[in-house]
């Protein structure tokens, strides 16, 4: 097991930090939006890029640097406010903008920011995309290449930018249908859905009992969002709510709660959508696009129904990716990042409710109920801390264990080993039939990763 490249500004998602600490300041702000403009220009054309944020307090600092950047390489810079992350892909590729960027640190603190950048197709930049903006940065290469007069850019506010993208949801949903009678408690983590939410489902007849709607800047996913699902548990119940469900910062993550309070995460979001849409002819290929971290209950389910399962490595980013190579239509992760690539290029928290909303109607049944479609298997998650991050196959004890482990398990489970991309932390995910022995598994394989290479973090 190697370790992967270390990227300079680019993570997995972006670029991220605390914010007005470096990378996340304004200087490197206005810089990248340089190296955007740059990267993007459209000698046919106008030249056009498309900026939105969402409720962060150093979200205007770095909206005005980054700005300031893209004007100053003779691009033009439309401006749309707090908007969630799948929406400004949307405004992106519908105002045939050359580029969309995205000014949020998704599910982080508020003292976090980050910066993701989509191209005109709306998809996120391949990684050889993002090293050339890397090394337009370092390099200093920009600082010849400044057009004076009327070649400087302009900025221009889009305001209507909420409407569209409120109209362009509720056309994903059944024109058949509408949400009469359906009560939905609602945690919009005071982010960038704080708006758009509640008026996609109130306007297609959802009684909508809310949280997470007041912003002020430091509020974002302060003890409300998909981090806190308790809270949109709680109000679920309390209200005798149909069903509950919590956004994250940027709104491209969404976690249910059903009537009885229950948690159903992603992948049975998956194996709910993915087997409505095989009964339908809509599933591309009959295939669904996870991770490596799904349970192995979702490949079950879809195998049983005659479609199957390709997985990737961690990260929604990569799901989008083979999703577009395959020309598949249905992935997502069991964090409850979801694509439906028939509607949005990126993952899409409010899509996502209204397609799971939609099968509920459709159906006449309770989402308690869609979710029995699939039965998750055991699994157990160990994160170590390690002092360096070594290929685990050229360490012959641990390696030994590993194959004993996988033999073990054979076709009844499985063993994921992956060092974190942001922590000095090594994750084992043991699944299999039998939790007790799982934790074992997973214990010895902890204790000689800890004998050879750190300390022991602990158990999820």
């Amino acid at each position: 097991m190697k370790q992967e490249t270390t990227r300079k500004l680019f993570g997995t998602d972006g670029i991220r930090g605390v914010a007005n600490v470096d990378p996340m300041t304004g200087e490197m702000a206005m810089q990248l939006g340089r190296a955007i403009a740059h990267i993007f220009k459209d000698v046919k054309g106008p030249h056009r890029i498309v900026v939105g944020k969402d409720t962060r307090l150093s979200g205007y600092m770095l909206e005005t640097a980054l700005a300031s950047g893209i004007c100053s390489m003779g691009a033009d810079v439309w401006l749309v406010g707090p908007l969630p992350t799948p929406g400004i892909a949307f405004i992106t590729t519908s105002m045939r903008a050359n580029a969309g960027v995205v000014i949020s640190a998704s599910h982080n603190p508020y003292y976090d920011n980050g910066i993701k950048i989509f191209s005109r197709d709306g998809f996120k930049l391949p990684d050889e995309m993002e090293h050339r903006i890397e090394e337009l940065i370092l390099s200093n290469h920009l600082d010849s290449l400044r057009p004076t007069a009327n070649a400087i850019g302009k900025a221009h506010r889009i305001d209507d930018a909420i409407g569209r993208y409120v109209v362009f949801l509720k056309n994903t949903f059944p024109n058949d249908l509408n949400l009469d009678g359906f009560r939905i408690a609602l945690d919009c983590a005071n982010g960038a859905a704080y708006r758009v939410a509640p008026t996609v489902f109130e306007e297609l007849g959802a009684e909508v009992i809310t949280a997470g709607i007041e912003p002020d800047g430091e509020n974002i996913n302060a003890n409300c969002g998909s981090l806190h699902p308790e809270v949109v548990t709680r109000l679920t119940l309390e209200n005798e709510a149909d069903i509950g469900m919590a956004l994250d910062g940027d709104a491209d993550r969404i976690i249910f709660v059903d009537r009885h309070g229950n948690q159903v995460d992603g992948d049975h979001i998956l194996a709910i959508c993915g087997l409505h849409m095989l009964s339908q002819n809509r599933l591309k290929k009959g295939t669904v696009v996870t991770t490596v971290m799904s349970n192995m209950g979702l490949d079950r389910a879809i195998q049983n129904a005659g479609g199957r399962v390709v997985r990737t490595q961690v990260g929604d980013r990569y799901v989008v990716e083979e999703m577009v190579r395959g020309n598949y239509s249905l992935g997502g992760e069991q964090s409850g990042h979801t694509v439906f690539l028939d509607y949005n290029t990126t993952c899409d928290g409010i899509l996502t409710a209204l397609q799971v909303l939609a099968i509920m109607k459709r159906k006449d049944r309770p989402l308690d109920e869609l979710a029995k479609v699939m039965e998750p298997l055991p699994q157990v998650l160990y994160n170590v801390k390690v002092n360096e991050k070594k290929d685990l196959t050229q360490i012959p004890e641990i390696a030994e264990k590993i194959n004993g482990i996988e033999k073990s398990l054979k076709n009844t489970g499985r063993l994921l080993i992956r060092y974190s991309g942001t922590e000095p932390l090594l994750r084992i995910m043991v699944e299999g039939e039998e939790e007790k022995r799982l934790h074992e598994m997973a214990q010895e394989l902890t204790e000689l990763v800890k004998k050879h290479l750190g300390e022991s973090e602990g158990v999820k």
